[in-house]
């Protein structure tokens, strides 16, 4: 037997490390490179994905009436944009034309507030206090300008910072609804490359499928049961707000459908315009307003059940826990990256739960020690 040299062999050992490890090293860095490249586009990536798959039923619907791809693309990226575009347009002039000029008004005196309802003193730790505020911005405006005019310019900044943040989250909604509808036009490329990355993971295609039509059903569900139940809680808070000519009424009701959106209470918002409606309204007008403002904030409650978790597998409190952990987590966006995450976490735990045990029952007897 021919031995080699210790040498040789080390050479030989390290020679194919070399070979083995570099070319690992070079895709590491590569993919690495890669997702630094991306990151700044993730949240624009996954809002392209999320309305691509949302609306995927309605270009398949679309195209199976006799549209092309193109054209029911464009038919959708154009109906999306104008409905994001005209709400936002109603919102923003109500509160540019409304809000600084109410502060403005507030600060100089010129805004006559009603006096505060007698019932204000009876509300436990702040009744009295903001009574004692409500009144003196009654009687002595001046007096109460002076006094809280920090507060008030301090609210203005934060309300134009605030929009001027709405207005940039519009902004890349539209750009994010121009590359969904680019993605419709390609989605059966699209899907066919999607199934086949599911397919490589999972190691199988029918169960790449599975999965795939588990994230898709998901993010629908997802859709229609949080972001289309907040629109129309948003929808019939701000008829109230509009009709009875509540200040601000198209930033309360885009406030209303951040909230809705958010898994936030919106009767925070809908509470301060019934104590504003009963100081400025009549009583039978106040008692509808309210009527119609608890309607609107407890919709949620009776048409989250009908579209979250419809047709899925998954039961809805799995979907509405990944919700509220999702926004917590990793914010508006997680909204869908939540669900779908436990929604597939809990998919491959009922299957991995439901799976057949291997037999393990022993041949023999065992017979306890005398």
């Amino acid at each position: 037997m021919i031995s080699l040299p210790a040498n040789l062999q080390l050479g030989s050992i390290v020679g194919r490390l070399v070979e083995i490890l570099l070319p690992l090293m070079l895709l590491g860095a590569l993919i690495a490179l890669c997702v630094q490249l991306l990151v700044p586009f993730l949240g624009l990536l996954l809002w392209t994905i999320i309305l691509a798959v949302c609306f995927y039923p309605v270009h398949r619907w679309l195209t199976a009436r006799g549209m092309s791809n193109r054209v029911s693309a464009t038919v959708i990226g154009t109906a999306l944009a104008g409905l994001i575009l005209v709400p936002t347009a109603i919102a923003s002039i109500s509160a540019a034309s409304s809000i600084p000029r109410l502060v403005s008004e507030l600060q100089t005196g010129e805004q006559k507030v009603p006096l505060p309802p007698d019932g204000l003193r009876a509300v436990p730790l702040v009744g009295q206090k903001l009574h004692h505020a409500w009144t003196q911005a009654s009687t002595d405006m001046p007096a109460f300008a002076k006094q809280f005019g920090p507060q008030l310019t301090s609210v203005t900044k934060w309300l134009l910072g605030a929009a001027g943040g709405m207005f940039a989250a519009v902004l890349a909604l539209l750009l994010a609804v121009i590359f969904a509808a680019i993605t419709l036009a390609y989605s059966d490329a699209a899907r066919a490359f999607i199934a086949r990355i599911f397919a490589r993971v999972t190691g199988d295609r029918v169960r790449g499928e599975h999965y795939l039509s588990i994230v898709g059903a998901t993010v629908r569900s997802v859709a229609n049961g949080v972001i289309g139940v907040a629109f129309v809680q948003a929808l019939l808070c701000g008829i109230g707000f509009f009709v009875i000519g509540v200040p601000g009424a198209g930033l309360l009701s885009l406030i209303a459908m951040v909230f809705g959106v958010l898994q936030v209470p919106v009767v925070i918002i809908t509470l301060p315009a019934i104590i504003w409606a009963f100081s400025a309204e009549t009583m039978t007008v106040a008692i509808i307003f309210t009527i119609w403002e608890i309607i609107g904030g407890l919709s949620d409650a009776a048409l989250k059940p009908l579209m979250i978790g419809h047709g899925l597998e998954v039961p809805m409190p799995i979907i509405l826990l990944g919700v509220i952990g999702g926004v917590i987590a990793y914010g508006l966006v997680g909204l869908f990256v939540g669900a779908v995450l436990l929604a597939v976490g809990y998919v491959l735990f009922r299957e991995w739960a439901d799976a057949d045990l291997p037999n393990t029952t022993p041949k023999g007897t065992l017979r306890a020690a005398e």
